[in-house]
């Protein structure tokens, strides 16, 4: 199965539904209301702005944590 990239400028709804656990790694970079209904029609890019995070650095562990992931 191919690995699916996630983007900034995905909902935050729609990375979790690609795999919800990627809402461990979004809490340990600091963004820990990944549960609230904002972050159901915000883009990653977004709620990153909103907790003063670079979207780059956390997008950057996603994916990395989802190639991890497929690798195992």
């Amino acid at each position: 199965m191919a690995q699916t990239q996630i983007t900034k400028d995905m909902i935050i709804a729609d990375v979790l539904a690609v795999d919800p656990t990627i809402a461990m790694v979004l809490m340990q970079s600091g963004m820990h209301c990944v549960g609230c209904p904002a972050s159901q029609g915000e883009a990653l890019e977004e709620a990153c702005a909103v907790h003063g995070l670079d979207p780059d650095d956390v997008l950057a562990d996603v994916n990395e944590y989802l190639a991890e992931k497929a690798a195992n």
